[in-house]
């Protein structure tokens, strides 16, 4: 009798959850299903190749939240206005360099991305193809990615005559920006009696044509909104930090390892692990002082996937810093310190300027926030800043603003001073100056 309840029981909650649009869509499955299995279709496959007076075609993704093809849902129109595209190569074809500019209208900002810069400069071990479907000719093409490259678009801001040579189109607004850099040129390099005359001829002007002051107030409005923009694009810029999620919900997720560490890399990372797999006490003193007061970290892992990651992330840390040390001042430091070839050309094309092959101050800058980002993960997003700052040579207190940046609270523990990541990531916003009323 208690099976019988049983089975009764399971019918009924069957029979709740077969509901009339259940069953119906079942049905329509079905029939599709046999449709499919009863028509057969032959597609003809042409593979195109790559042609040296052609441009193939080129997979580029944003860095930012910004989609190009986003869709109202309530409409189902597209939010955003379709972008200017436009792509460079360079004279040589020797160099095979390409630069991608996507454009959106009404914008400071423009989005820049290069074959030959960032972590596209790295080795590429697989190849990449698009196929394009033509149902209607039953064919399928496939054609190569360019270089089988994956460019990554970064926002930058757009150039002051780039600006102007969007707005010249208008008569009206050509005016307006040669009168708006006179002003402005006046007031920053004029005499004050030059600037009081300005302002007296502002003044008298003001109303005499109400359709140019109705024009002139709506473009003050676009330039606060467009202000607002600028300054928090700037902002992520000017921080010039590692690839991150503002969004994430948990540190490790804030800034991914594997936007750091690419998949085909981790096999050359295996120096400090194999140093851990010796029975006797190897010599560690050419390595970084952070990563000799961690390995004591490294033995206490018991799980082997994560003792892996982590010594993994420690050798990459090692030889960012001694890629610093070997172009700047601290040559000698570096010079018997060997570099995986793979990791060395992404350093190049990440940190080093192609025509004078230097590092510049602005790429000394990223090179350090991807050392904390580093430092970060192995210390569980938790870190005391002292021995990371003698593998940078550079002071505590330089490193709390780069630590900041990265959206770290930096807070002293006793005597300790630590470094800790929340989330989501709340970065500091730019202050704007405020001019001094006389």
């Amino acid at each position: 009798m208690e099976g019988e309840d049983k089975v009764d029981h399971v019918s009924e909650e069957e029979e709740e959850f077969s509901t009339p649009e259940h069953i119906e869509k079942k049905q329509r499955k079905g029939n599709e299903e046999d449709q499919n299995e009863g028509e057969k279709i032959t597609l003809k496959v042409k593979q195109i190749r790559e042609r040296p007076d052609r441009i193939s075609p080129i997979v580029a993704y944003f860095s930012t939240s910004y989609n190009p093809c986003e869709v109202d849902p309530k409409t189902g129109e597209n939010v955003n206005e379709t972008p200017k595209v436009t792509v460079y190569r360079h004279k040589d074809e020797t160099k095979k360099r390409l630069q991608v500019v996507v454009s959106p209208p009404g914008a400071n900002v423009e989005f820049v991305g290069t074959n030959y810069t960032g972590e596209q400069a790295a080795m590429q071990t697989t190849a990449y193809a698009l196929g394009i479907v033509n149902r209607k000719n039953r064919t399928i093409r496939i054609l190569p990615v360019a270089h089988n490259k994956i460019i990554r678009l970064e926002p930058r801001i757009k150039t002051q005559e780039a600006t102007e040579e969007e707005a010249s189109g208008s008569a009206v607004v050509s005016e307006l920006s040669i009168r708006d850099r006179l002003r402005k040129t006046n007031s920053t390099f004029g005499t004050k009696k030059a600037v009081s005359r300005d302002k007296k001829k502002r003044d008298l002007n003001v109303g005499d044509d109400a359709e140019t002051q109705k024009f002139l107030d709506g473009k003050l409005n676009e330039l606060d909104i467009n202000v607002g923009a600028l300054e928090s694009t700037s902002s992520n810029v000017a921080r010039n930090i590692p690839p991150y999620d503002a969004s994430a919900t948990t540190s490790r997720e804030a800034y991914p390892l594997e936007k750091i560490i690419e998949k085909g890399e981790w096999s050359f990372l295996e120096d400090i692990y194999r140093l851990l797999q010796q029975e006797t006490e190897a010599a560690t003193d050419a390595y970084p002082v952070f990563v000799r007061n961690r390995l004591y970290k490294l033995r206490d892992i018991k799980d082997d996937m994560e003792k892996q990651r982590v010594s993994g992330t420690l050798t990459f840390l090692t030889h960012l810093i001694k890629f610093k040390d070997r172009n700047s001042m601290n040559f000698a430091s570096a010079k018997d310190h060997r570099i995986p070839d793979i990791i060395r050309r992404k350093f190049m094309g990440m940190f080093m300027d192609p025509e004078s092959d230097r590092m510049p101050v602005d790429k000394t800058q990223l090179l350090v926030s991807y050392a904390l980002v580093l430092a970060l993960h192995v210390d569980n997003f938790k870190t005391d800043p002292e021995d990371i700052a003698k593998d940078l040579r550079m002071s505590t207190v330089a490193l709390r603003t780069h630590f900041e940046n990265l959206g770290c609270k930096v807070s002293k523990e006793k005597t300790t001073t630590f470094a800790t990541l929340p989330t989501p990531l709340n970065f500091p916003q730019i202050r704007r100056r405020r001019k001094s009323q006389k």
